[in-house]
């Protein structure tokens, strides 16, 4: 079994001309293409989020060089550019839909960032072996609700995509990679197994399946960069600029969290 770290690649938007909201953090088709290659070249087996998981509870053994291939929030050009690519390979992905944002459905919201996947398509995703777990309902920053919202934000969730498809989701991917130790222990309870984080690093056994680490792949990240990326050379170096934004932007969350409670409580936590 293997039990040293494992890269998860973080997706978003797989298009030519995705929307401006998107771009960063999209990629085009032909560099998702480049990338795939490139993972079958240097031997790596990509494996499901849930298979990742089950392994390394002390199921079964996983592949030599796993990798793990996961798409948030349920962007149609998964369905149109990437499932072509995956498919080509053998490769087996995860995709993280935010159930509210997704077409066709009775239960659709606003807030959607660009063209969505229709659950037909998620669907079909699925019924090729693409692993679809939860992202919420409407995509919101989890640590920043009341319980009530919270818990129905995980829970419409894994309860849409068991209608949808038939059986339970079994990964849970935060948006924006934000999560707290409430926030862990809600989309535990709602029956969740596993949930990723963000963090740029490779994920470990030891940080836990509900704090599960990952790598962005982005539209400016080269062929080279990210090599480095699947070998976890130089992940330090890569995102030195992410990390300091990300502390600073958790600074001015937690002074807008505390700005919120009640002056009383206010008082008991600072």
């Amino acid at each position: 079994m293997t039990t040293g770290p494992v890269p998860i690649l973080m997706y978003h938007a797989v298009a030519h001309a995705p929307a401006r909201a998107t771009r960063a953090l999209s990629v085009a088709p032909g560099a998702f293409a480049e990338q795939m290659a490139l993972l079958g070249e240097r031997g790596f087996t990509p494996v499901s989020c849930a298979r990742l998981a089950d392994a390394w509870r002390g199921g079964r053994a996983l592949p030599p060089r796993p990798v793990v291939i996961t798409f948030d929030d349920g962007y149609e050009g998964v369905h149109r550019h990437a499932l072509p690519v995956l498919a080509h390979h053998g490769f087996a992905a995860t995709l993280f839909a935010a159930t509210g944002w997704l077409r066709d459905g009775p239960y659709e919201a606003p807030g959607a960032l660009d063209l969505m996947l229709h659950w037909d398509q998620v669907r079909e995703l699925s019924d090729t072996g693409v692993e679809i777990g939860g992202h919420s309902h409407t995509h919101p920053q989890l640590d920043q609700l009341s319980d009530a919202r919270l818990w129905f934000e995980v829970a419409r969730c894994r309860e849409l995509l068991t209608a949808g498809l038939g059986r339970p989701p079994v990964s849970f991917a935060y948006p924006y990679g934000y999560s707290s130790r409430r926030v862990r222990r809600v989309v535990r309870s709602a029956g969740f197994g596993v949930s990723l984080a963000v963090g740029n690093a490779l994920a470990a056994r030891g940080q836990g399946p509900y704090a599960l680490r990952r790598v962005t792949v982005r539209r400016t990240t080269g062929i080279e960069e990210f090599e480095r990326l699947v070998s976890g050379r130089a992940l330090g170096r890569d995102f030195a600029r992410d990390r300091a934004l990300t502390k600073g932007y958790a600074l001015v969350r937690r002074s807008r969290q505390l700005s919120r409670l009640p002056r009383q409580v206010l008082r008991k936590v600072t």
